[in-house]
């Protein structure tokens, strides 16, 4: 499986948003995130066509509670630690026209998503979230990371001709068919900021739409204002403009998946991505843990019933990808 302007501000479409075209993939890059998973998957719009899925190899119960709330999810193992390996994979993995990427916390708010695909329709290529527009905000934003992001936001300005209010957010969509030229190869959390600098260098249109940064559900983010800052300003103190045609000449790095058939969540044979099935390791699930699965579940599960095996991708390495083992 293998999927290969002029800046302004975007206003939000009109509430009652229905549209039948254009299909939309929804990407969720996730790292042991079973408490808030649930949330955000139950929010997400039902004319969303597709939601994808990534796990970074999570310990807990994530990518169960995820097939629970939506059995049509694709889920795809991402191997290589950070948030941008996990997004370039879920963007690989991704059908639809448009792509939306969110964070699986709940801080991103899936009400929203009609904001972003109206910007789309109405014109725009690339579409960000903006926590300081009219009608934006955070309830999450600390002092540091707000003065960080101030100075990340008049610095590519700076570089880019821009007028963006917002910059270190991971709230954006666009059209799929522009993903090459975007040439991502970030693997942390500098990819918002790559993501941005790129569309500008192969001359996307860029709306802002107003977006309100909501609390995390649960536990802690994986975020570090000062390690993750650094990787931000080393991305925009090396972004070089491109001249000349550079959709032509923009490639982004190529990422290749493969199907594999596991264990399905409902057997007791199934394990986390994140657990190491050569030693044979089992997880016991607690009365708190079970009650993620859902209440038609509760009571009931690990029973030995549903489908025994459930479809995963994975990213293929330089070295032949050996098969993932089905244990019985």
């Amino acid at each position: 499986m293998q999927h290969s302007g002029q800046h302004g501000v975007g206003t939000v479409g009109p509430e009652g948003f229905d549209p039948v075209q254009p299909t939309v993939s929804v990407v969720v890059p996730t790292l042991n995130e079973q408490d808030g998973i649930d949330w955000v998957l139950e929010h997400v719009p039902p004319w969303v066509s597709e939601v994808v899925l990534v796990d970074g190899l999570s310990t807990d119960l994530t990518e169960a509670v995820a097939r629970t709330m939506r059995p049509d999810i694709v889920v795809v193992h991402q191997r290589q630690p950070g948030k941008g390996a996990a997004l370039r994979a879920g963007f690989a993995a991704a059908s639809g026209d448009i792509v939306v990427m969110m964070d699986a916390d709940g801080s991103t708010d899936p009400r929203e998503l009609s904001r972003f695909v109206e910007a789309l329709k109405g014109g725009a290529d690339f579409v960000k979230g903006s926590r300081h527009l009219d009608g934006g905000g955070s309830v999450d934003l600390t002092l540091l990371r707000h003065m960080g992001n101030r100075s990340f936001v008049l610095l590519a300005n700076l570089l880019c001709g821009s007028q963006f209010t917002d910059l270190c957010y991971g709230y954006c969509a666009f059209w799929r068919r522009h993903v090459d030229v975007l040439a991502l190869t970030a693997d942390g959390f500098e990819i918002e900021t790559q993501l941005v600098l790129n569309a500008v260098a192969a001359g996307l249109k860029i709306d802002e739409v107003p977006s309100f940064e909501l609390a995390r559900r649960a536990g802690t983010s994986n975020l570090s204002a000062f390690r993750d800052g650094r990787r931000v300003l080393k991305t925009l103190l090396t972004h070089r403009p491109r001249r000349g045609n550079s959709r032509a000449e923009a490639t982004s790095t190529q990422i290749e998946l493969l199907e594999r058939e596991v264990a399905s969540p409902e057997w007791d044979s199934w394990l986390p991505a994140g657990q190491d099935r050569r030693r044979g390791e089992r997880r016991s699930l607690t009365r708190d843990a079970a009650g993620h699965l859902g209440s038609e579940r509760r009571g009931q599960e690990r029973r030995q019933h549903g489908h025994r095996t459930a479809t995963v991708y994975v990213v293929a390495t330089p070295l032949e990808d050996p098969p993932i083992e089905l244990v019985a």
